[in-house]
């Protein structure tokens, strides 16, 4: 009996030490995993400084040597993301995460991300064909297949930043943009403009273009080569149409256009130029 007392209590005590070492064993481990993620955060924490800083000297390196604006924006957008990533995989290396489960993570996740994401892949690769094309930079007026219209304020890795005339700011992808039409507004410096109107029936067309020519050319925002013209175009069912047709500079072509038909309106009926009004002529036959 003595000696089963002893068999046991020697085995509890083998197992008091083995519980121990455990013990011991898992507190190393604890603290050395916490001294590496505390250390994984120190690192996120000055990486993520780090990389606002290098991204504020490469914008400021760029100032300098007067890097195109649309060639700016994309570059920052992309180094941002680059620089992030970076940060990311040292700290999962410094947490001890293995550098070649790391790799494999990231060939699975590219794949899966790629076929998932085909279409900002499309949009990233068309950043990259407008940039290269330059169908458009940063400040031009733009009109695109999808009906928006307005000033190019950034390309980014994926987007266009878009503000319209009414001051809505639009995000347009850059893969619909890059195969896409394009109608860039900015390119050319001078712009035609076609004014419509029309006159009443047996007023004098020759009146008529004499006052307007005469209205066009006090206008200092109309070339005078070329000339301006009014010529009738049809003769429709309530009055003969004109044409008024004028160049100038792009930036005045909103200005002058909305000058031009209130002066024209105001001055044709007192020279005896009337504006029709719809009508029609009815005849009863008894």
């Amino acid at each position: 009996m003595a000696a089963e007392t002893g068999v046991i209590a020697e085995k509890f005590q083998a197992s008091a030490v083995n519980l121990d070492a455990i013990l011991s064993m898992l507190g190393e481990k604890a603290i050395s995993f916490g001294m590496r993620m505390l250390a994984a955060l120190l690192i996120l924490g000055i990486g993520l400084w780090l990389s606002r800083w290098l991204l504020k000297s490469i914008r400021r390196g760029m100032e300098r040597r007067k890097v195109e604006l649309s060639l700016r924006t994309f570059l920052l957008s992309f180094l941002n993301i680059v620089f992030k990533a970076m940060v990311v995989i040292i700290c999962l290396a410094t947490v001890g995460v293995q550098m070649t489960s790391i790799v494999a993570v990231l060939g699975a996740a590219s794949l899966a991300v790629g076929m998932a994401l085909s279409g900002t892949l499309q949009n990233f690769a068309g950043g990259i064909v407008i940039l290269f094309f330059k169908p458009f930079k940063v400040g031009d007026t733009i009109e695109t297949a999808s009906g928006k219209t307005g000033v190019v304020k950034k390309i980014m890795i994926f987007t266009t930043e878009l503000q319209t005339f009414d001051n809505q700011v639009v995000f347009l992808p850059n893969g619909a943009l890059a195969n896409g039409e394009i109608t860039n507004l900015s390119k050319g410096t001078v712009r035609r403009s076609d004014l419509k109107l029309s006159i009443a029936y047996g007023d004098s067309v020759d009146q008529a273009r004499k006052v307007i020519l005469g209205i066009l050319k006090k206008d200092k925002r109309v070339m005078q080569d070329p000339a301006p013209l009014v010529f009738v175009t049809n003769l429709g069912d309530s009055g003969v149409e004109l044409i008024v047709r004028y160049w100038s500079k792009y930036v005045d072509v909103y200005g002058s256009t909305m000058d031009l038909i209130e002066q024209i309106y105001e001055t044709l009926p007192t020279k005896s130029v009337n504006f029709p009004f719809p009508q029609m002529d009815v005849h009863i036959t008894k």
